[in-house]
């Protein structure tokens, strides 16, 4: 039973540490950014992507990214986003590692789109 109840702990922590990332991350001045033209990259796959995403995003899954990045345009900034936040967090170092010098991360793809309201009319 104590082992149950540390695991439950451990999990509850885990949950509440990435909600207070992820609200830090929204309230982060990413709207500001989008507005000037930021790229709001969604590292999902082909099949998640075409469930639903952010009007105006660019799609590229994680597991191409590192071939793709040549792709994109080192000069933009770029908002990369995906289910959870998990890959986005990973999609920012690969392309930090090649030498992208904006790029910022936006979590979970649902929650950034209900921060910026781009669902409804402005």
């Amino acid at each position: 039973m104590k082992n149950i109840l540390l695991c439950c702990g451990i999990i509850l922590a885990l949950y509440i540490a990435y909600r207070i990332y992820t609200f830090q991350t929204l309230d982060d001045g990413l709207e500001p950014l989008i507005r000037n033209g930021a790229v709001i990259l969604d590292v999902r796959t082909e099949s998640e992507y075409r469930t639903g995403h952010i009007p105006g995003s660019k799609n590229i899954s994680l597991g191409t990214l590192r071939e793709r990045y040549t792709e994109l345009d080192p000069s933009k900034t770029y908002i990369t986003v995906c289910s959870h936040g998990l890959r986005s967090v990973k999609a920012e170092h690969i392309l930090k590692e090649r030498g992208f010098k904006n790029v910022r991360n936006g979590g979970a793809w649902t929650d950034l789109q209900k921060s910026l309201d781009l669902t409804g009319p402005k």
